[in-house]
Formats: C-alpha cells, structure tokens, sequence
C-alpha cells in the first residue's frame, strides 16, 4: 500500500521536493514547436513544476524560458513587445534577452551598467522533434539532448498533439501504464477507430488468453511493463510496453498502426500537460493517417479553439452520451480515448488519495512505477544520477510478439534492436520475464 507520505512525495514536483527534483533531471517537454512559430511572434507563458514562465523567441529565432514577471515591478511580461532581440516590459520599459539577462533600463544612465546586475530566472529550450523541450536543473548537470525514436524521425513521419488536464501528472501515468483497463473502458471504441484498428491475428491472439500475466521488470530507463498470454501449450504472446523516466511511455503498436506514446508533464501539483505522439519508425503518414489525427482520433483528442482544454471536459461531463453507453456504442458513454481516459482520471479528484486503494495483481506495473520514482527521487536528494539520462535507455521501441515459452524474451526481433540499430542488454529469460 502506497502511505500518504509516500503519495505527497510522489506527487509534488514544484521547486526543492524530491520528485521536483528528479523531474529537474531530464529534458522534458514544455510546448509545442507551432506555439513560438517565428522571430518575434508573442511570447508564450506557461507554468512547469510550478514555476510561472514564459517562452518567446527573438529576432534571431532564438528560444528563451524566462521568470514570467518583471524584475522592477512584478509585472507580466506576457504584456512585453518582442522586439529586437529582446522582450521589453511595457510598464516602464526594461527588456530582457532569451537568458534572463536585462539589457536595457531607460530610466538609468547606461554607463552605470546597473541593468547588467539583473537577471531572470531562465531555462534552456531547445527545439526537436516539433517540441520545446526545457531542463530546469543544474546547469553544470544538464544532460544531453533527448534521443527518443519518435523526435528524430523526419516531420512527414511524426504527429505530435498536448492537451491539458485537470489532475496530478501520477494518475495519468499510472492510467496511461495500465493496459488492463482497455478491456473494459476502451472496449467498443478501437473499432470504430481507424488509427486504433486491431488486425485479426492480434484480436484472435488476444481472446487466446482473456487474463493474461501481468509481469513489469526494469529496465535501464525505467521498466518493461509487460503483458504475457498463454497461445496454445507452447507459445506465449508478449506484449510489452516501455516506460522511460521520468514520465514517457511507448506502447506497442498493432499491425498498420503508427507507433505511439505519451508524455505527462507537471503544471502544478493538480494539473499536468499530456504531449502525444504517434510516428512511424520508416514511412510518411498518408493523408488519411493525419486527418484522423487533426480530428483528436486515436490517442489524440479534439480541444477548444486556441487553448489546449479538451473540447470534452470535466465542465461539461466529457459530454457523457448514456444512449451511446446504453446502446453499446461506448462502453463508458464518453466517446474517443483521449476522452475516456481523461474522465475516469481526472474523475480520482486532484490527487488521488492512494492510501485507500485495494490493488491487484494488474496494478503491479503500477506498484513497480511507484517504487522505481521513490528510488530514483532519493538518488537524486543523494547526488547521485538517475537512470534513463543517456540515449541508449531513450532510443528503444515498445513490441509484441509471440514466442516458444522456453525462450528468452530478449530474442524477440523487434527486441534484439532499438531504434538506433544497437543490440539492447538484456538478461531476460521466459521464467524470470
């Protein structure tokens, strides 16, 4: 059982706690590429591990996260004009470059070089993969650039879409690393879902065992969370899902679909942004592929005009349809995954009180993802490094596959190969997977 200080550390990420502190660890996502389109375009604000900033790009094309206020008077500086290299507050005019450095305050004599002593808070941001990505730790332990399959495939092969949603980042992980759920909450949608579709083979290897074994192990970037169903007396089907710190997960695709995954990213301690993507590892997407995406189909989902709210929020009951649910064409009545999911998510409240649940042999993913934050978190407060900061751990691919049972799970060929071509480790046999 999860007790409630293990639930609070787990869940508060802003400035000195230790999962804030291992979220500080990594590059992660703060917007999307398309939200700073061009030099001198508005700037952006945005709130990160509950820290208020704001994102803007100059003359030049460069990126900045600053402190989102005025070091003179606290003022926004959303209100700032972007203007020649630099972000001026239009209260009494002192500017700011993509650092944080002042570099001009009208009211002093500039010889006096008082606005050189004033400085922001900043962050780096870097763009790849049609994302922003930030640190916000140490400068002097800052990692390298992230290398995930799905940011370094050409743009003609990758869809990213973010959505914000109204909980604690840990639930939509924990809900995103549970796949038991999808027998029942997803059950009457994949269908009708054309970038969900399910082939024949993996639906009829799937009813082979309707309660598969649940069995996470760790990996070198976070855990294997895997799935393992009985196909006969000499087979097994492996389904395995990669979940990478502090907060990625790669699910694996059926046969046609894109690859795919999530990314939570923390707001606050009760809001938290969702970035998803799907991509294909050696094709473009066709044009039917995009359009279901742009319409908030498959892991996507439509959102209102010039926000990033969900069209279906908790405001208006993610428009529950009961006929829909009545009828069998929605086993929950909220109609698209995205939705779904955000539902019974958000439904837990801000932050789900853990020390009340009753977990089950299908939460040990979950249990294992909790253990493995709590252990990386205290390596972190320890000065020590955490685990999945290198591009080996970054650079692998969730898979399924059906394998002889006395075989070693890291046969698999889509396991015995990451994205990058380099044999993965593992010591993985049948009995111990």
């Amino acid at each position: 059982m999860t007790t409630a200080e293990q639930n609070a550390l787990l869940t508060q990420t802003g400035p000195g706690t230790p999962m804030g502190d291992l979220f500080r660890s990594y590059w992660i996502p703060a917007l999307l590429a398309e939200e700073l389109p061009q030099p001198d375009c508005p700037p952006v604000r945005i709130q990160l591990l509950s820290e208020r900033l704001l994102a803007f790009r100059d003359s030049q094309g460069r990126l900045g996260l600053i402190d989102e206020f005025c070091a003179h008077r606290g003022v926004s500086l959303w209100f700032g004009r972007n203007e020649e290299d630099g972000l001026r507050c239009p209260y009494h005019g002192w500017k700011y470059d993509v650092a944080g450095q002042c570099v001009d305050i009208p009211s002093e004599p500039r010889e006096r070089g008082y606005a050189q002593t004033i400085k922001l808070r900043a962050y780096p941001l870097v763009e790849l993969g049609g994302v922003l990505w930030t640190y916000m730790g140490p400068p002097e332990k800052q990692p390298p650039l992230p290398a995930y399959e799905w940011a370094t495939v050409p743009d003609d092969q990758r869809y990213v879409s973010k959505r914000q949603q109204d909980c604690n980042y840990l639930q939509l992980m924990e809900g995103g690393l549970d796949s038991f759920h999808s027998i029942f909450l997803h059950s009457m949608s994949a269908s009708a879902d054309p970038l969900l579709k399910r082939d024949p083979q993996s639906i009829a290897l799937i009813k082979g065992d309707p309660r598969p074994s649940f069995i996470p192990m760790e990996s070198p970037g976070g855990l294997y969370i895997t799935t393992r169903r009985n196909q006969g007396d000499s087979n097994y089907y492996w389904r395995v899902t990669q979940w990478l710190m502090p907060c990625t997960s790669l699910f694996p695709p059926y046969k046609g679909n894109p690859h795919g995954g999530h990314a939570w990213v923390p707001i606050d301690d009760e809001h938290a942004y969702t970035f998803s993507f799907d991509y294909h590892p050696d094709r473009p997407f066709t044009q039917e592929e995009l359009d279901a995406m742009r319409e908030g189909r498959g892991i996507h989902c439509k959102t209102i005009p010039g926000t990033f709210r969900p069209l279906a929020n908790k405001d208006n009951d993610y428009l529950m349809d009961r006929k829909a649910q009545k009828e069998g064409r929605s086993y929950c009545g909220v109609m698209g995954f995205g939705e779904q999911d955000a539902a019974v998510q958000e439904s837990m409240g801000p932050i789900e009180d853990r020390s009340k649940e009753h977990l089950v042999g299908t939460d040990k993913g979950i249990i294992m993802t909790r253990q493995r934050l709590l252990k990386a978190a205290k390596m972190v407060q320890e000065g020590a490094r955490p685990p999945g900061l290198d591009a080996a751990s970054q650079r692998v691919r969730a898979f399924s596959s059906v394998l002889p049972r006395d075989a070693a799970l890291h046969s698999a060929p889509e396991m015995q190969v990451t994205a990058d071509g380099v044999e993965q480790s593992s010591a993985w046999a049948s009995g111990q997977a």
